[in-house]
Formats: structure tokens, C-alpha cells, sequence
């Protein structure tokens, strides 16, 4: 069995925060799945600032809306600047059998996902 790389754990929560993005009718003005590379999504929706989504995916399924709060308020002045809104969303993915080993290429894995965090 081959496991995800780092990578490859982070395009899969990418996925899963795309498609909860699309559901509330947000368009994407741009996406960045580079890894710690942020923000991840751009979005727009008329009416509306612009949003910038953060994206973390972490093995942490008891709070994976954990984040660094010393490098959120950087990024948060970054965000004030542009007149944006900061959305995180805390990912966790962990293998399905346990959860003390890693996500393996095409094998059972669980989410944890509630929603979006509203930073600023």
C-alpha cells in the first residue's frame, strides 16, 4: 500500500472544501493547491466581500480547526488590506482502520470537516 504524501492530503481537502464551496454558491476567482501557499480559494459572490479561504488538512480528527494564531494574525493584515473576509477551514483526514496510521492511496479514510471558521 502506498500512503498520501503531504501533497496529496491536502488536494483531497481542497476537494472536499471546493465542493462545500460550490453548494453555497460561491465562484472561485482563484484557486492555489500549492502546499503553504495561501490562501487556497478567492472567492466571490455578488453582494458580498471578497473571502479568502485557508485550507489545513491535519491527521488531528478531534480539532482539526486547530490553527497557528500568531501566523493567523499576519495573514490577517494581509486580508485588511485587500478588504477581505478570512474563512478557515480546519480539515482533519485519518485512516479508517486507525487512526494511528497514515491515509493510504485508494483505501477507507474518515473526514472530519464541520465548517468554515470565520477568522476576520
Amino acid at each position: 500500500m502506498q500512503r498520501l504524501t503531504e501533497q496529496e492530503l491536502h488536494n483531497l481537502g481542497m476537494n472536499i472544501v471546493g465542493k462545500k464551496l460550490q453548494e453555497k454558491g460561491y465562484e472561485f476567482v482563484a484557486i492555489n493547491s500549492t502546499l503553504k501557499k495561501h490562501p487556497q480559494f478567492v472567492l466571490f459572490k455578488k453582494g458580498e466581500p471578497t473571502i479568502f479561504v485557508l485550507v489545513n488538512v491535519t491527521q488531528n480528527i478531534q480539532n482539526p480547526e486547530d490553527y497557528d494564531v500568531l501566523w493567523m494574525e499576519t495573514f490577517k493584515e494581509h486580508a485588511k488590506k485587500q478588504n477581505a473576509k478570512i474563512w478557515y477551514a480546519g480539515i482533519g483526514i485519518a485512516n479508517a482502520e486507525s487512526v494511528d496510521l497514515p491515509v493510504f492511496k485508494n483505501q477507507p479514510y474518515y473526514v472530519a470537516f464541520n465548517d468554515f471558521l470565520t477568522i476576520l
